[in-house]
């Protein structure tokens, strides 16, 4: 692609918890394709979207941005996972697939402001950085996978936001918990129904199609700190859900959290805190 990325005035800051893992080889989007729960082999090139690896029992593994960069060239941006124990997880099932699967070494930054070239899920590079919009346009935020000269730490703003946006930050204690549908990942979206088989693919299409998910992802906050795995509930103490992901966000804190579908509208506790439900920023879909 013959994008050439200006210098920017924004200040691009290190992510922690995020990684990047490349899939190299003339196999490497059929063997995407197989492992994946999105329609890699649909992405055309110069493009990316959101994809997840599940379990063969339809739970979430990871939830990861996916770029095509070649046909025979994909680069996964992980949060939270981390990329070592990814690479040595799905090199499991390489068998006789003509794919490398390694870590990137370039470190993953981000800007709370608009691209400079990307726009949507169309990827900018000038072949030594690559950048892509990873925000809305109320909400911009640019990622990057550049070489860079120790960028600062991001103090949780940016984790802060993905939370906002709906996307599930995993702990290693979350993995293999969820299924797409209870992630709500449907909004992304992240998977899907009809591009045939992979792991999970079963539970997910059946859900899909002859059932309904009773639980599916919410935001809440709350003035006092509530834990990862606590137990949501009304006041009088009827359990609706659990608590996914939690990140604190000026002197607040805030929660993802798989509740019931079709809970009403009124006060909620969580871990012996009062939290509220607030909506989740649409603009993330990809």
């Amino acid at each position: 692609m013959a994008y050439n990325l200006s210098p920017t005035n924004a200040s691009f800051s290190a992510l922690p918890g995020y990684a990047a893992v490349a899939l190299e080889g003339a196999d490497a989007g059929v063997f995407a394709q197989a492992q994946f729960a999105n329609d890699v082999a649909a992405l055309p090139t110069g493009h990316w979207q959101w994809n997840a690896w599940l379990t063969p029992k339809g739970r979430v593994l990871a939830v990861f941005a996916l770029l095509k960069l070649a046909q025979d060239r994909l680069l996964l941006i992980l949060p939270d996972h981390p990329a070592d124990a990814f690479v040595e997880q799905l090199q499991r099932f390489v068998f006789r697939r003509k794919v490398v699967i390694r870590r990137c070494d370039e470190p993953v930054t981000g800007a709370l402001a608009s691209p400079l070239r990307a726009a949507g899920n169309t990827i900018a590079h000038d072949g030594e950085g690559i950048e892509i919009d990873f925000g809305s346009t109320a909400h911009p935020r640019t990622l990057r996978l550049a070489a860079a000269a120790d960028p600062v730490e991001d103090t949780g703003a940016w984790a802060a936001n993905d939370l906002h946006f709906g996307l599930p930050r995993l702990s290693e204690a979350q993995r293999g918990q969820w299924t797409p549908q209870q992630l709500s990942l449907d909004r992304l979206p992240a998977y899907s129904v009809r591009k045939g088989c992979y792991p999970g693919q079963e539970i997910v299409a059946r859900t899909h199609f002859f059932g309904k998910a009773k639980r599916a992802l919410a935001l809440l906050e709350a003035d006092a700190a509530i834990a990862e795995g606590a137990s949501v509930g009304t006041q009088d103490n009827t359990a609706i859900g659990e608590i996914v992901c939690v990140r604190p966000e000026d002197g607040r804190w805030l929660a993802l959290a798989v509740v019931s579908a079709d809970m009403e509208e009124g006060p909620l506790q969580a871990g012996g805190a009062s939290v509220r439900r607030i909506p989740l920023r649409e603009g993330l879909q990809r």
